[in-house]
């Protein structure tokens, strides 16, 4: 029952990555424009551009890792398919 409650906290396809992406985004800019109005001038820019900048480098990230997951599974499954009846007799 715990595995199964974990898998919900799994990105599994990109449309899943595209929305944690967007609620991170969203969290970054609410955060950024504290930043703003809290310190006034160059220094809450340049926080506001550390937290939009953070959004850009995870979601790059969490894409990557997506790919790099689904080209592991295939090679997993290409591994245990047997070969076929055509190439064994050619062999």
């Amino acid at each position: 029952m715990l595995r199964k409650f974990g898998r919900l906290f799994v990105i599994k396809s990109n449309w899943e990555a595209y929305m944690v992406i967007y609620a991170l985004a969203l969290g970054a800019i609410e955060r950024g424009s504290v930043y703003l109005t809290r310190f006034p001038g160059f220094g809450g820019k340049l926080l506001f551009l550390a937290c939009t900048g953070a959004v850009f480098m995870a979601g790059g990230k969490i894409l990557d890792c997506i790919k790099y997951e689904k080209a592991e599974m295939l090679a997993k499954a290409a591994m245990v398919q047997p070969e076929p009846e055509a190439e064994r007799q050619a062999a």
